[in-house]
Order: structure tokens, then sequence, then C-alpha cells
């Protein structure tokens, strides 16, 4: 039986605070994923989920502001 490999995920906002980009911009980019590209929802406390990646899916979003900063010149 195969299980689910994610054991850890990381708030969008903690990977704008280390790849030195802004929340906003990583949220834009992040429309544009989907569960299969390791984006997911955390359900906590708050009112509203935040949204989370595994480590897939922080690869993911790096490919994406690299594409973000090619259109961009």
């Amino acid at each position: 039986m195969q299980r689910n490999k994610v054991y850890a995920v990381t708030t969008l906002a903690k990977v704008a605070q280390d790849l030195g980009e802004t929340f906003e911009l990583l949220d834009d980019l992040a429309d544009q994923m989907d569960t299969e590209d390791g984006l997911m929802w955390v359900y906590g406390t708050e009112e509203e989920p935040v949204r989370a990646l595994s480590e897939d899916g922080i690869e993911c979003l790096q490919a994406l502001i690299a594409d973000h900063r090619r259109e961009q010149q």
C-alpha cells in the first residue's frame, strides 16, 4: 500500500521570507498551482485557511518565480 510521502509543509508566508520574496508575489503565483504541484491548504484556529507547500511545491513555486522574472525582462 502506497502512502503519501509528504511529512511536512511550509506556509506560503514562511516560503516568502526564506526566499526573500514578497508574500503578495508568491500569493499571486501560487494561484497557478494545484495540489498536484505541492500546494495545500492548512486549516487551524484562524478564520481563514493558509496556503502551504510541500518540498515539491516550493520547487514548483521557484520555477514560477523564474518564469515571472523572465517575463518581466
